[in-house]
């Protein structure tokens, strides 16, 4: 079975630049899925934005890519650009929260 859970703490080192907290915990990781063997999967990752005009929207794709690739049974990640919902603040988790000072 291929551990997506683990997929989903590989992402908490994705760190939005602009934000200095991680993707996850800022709600913009909406979906991972993986398929394929456990040795051997492909992964595709569903992100949004904070806005749809994110200067660093390149960044934050390939430094996602990057930490799932960086998995030595991740073979393919792909990453799909989502805003549907549109991301609000009500997403960022309570650990998102308290690292931005809100709690």
């Amino acid at each position: 079975m291929i551990d997506v859970d683990f997929l989903w703490q590989r992402l908490k080192t994705v760190t939005d630049p602009e934000i200095f907290v991680n993707i996850v915990d800022l709600g913009l990781v909406y979906a991972v899925n993986a398929s394929g063997e456990p040795d051997n999967c492909s992964v595709s990752v569903d992100v949004t934005l904070t806005s749809p005009g994110c200067p660093l929207a390149d960044t934050i794709i390939e430094d996602v890519k990057g930490a799932l690739l960086a998995v030595n049974w991740c073979k393919s990640v792909e990453v799909n650009l989502v805003f549907e919902p549109p991301w609000n603040k009500n997403m960022i988790t309570e650990a998102g929260l308290m690292e931005l000072g809100l709690i």
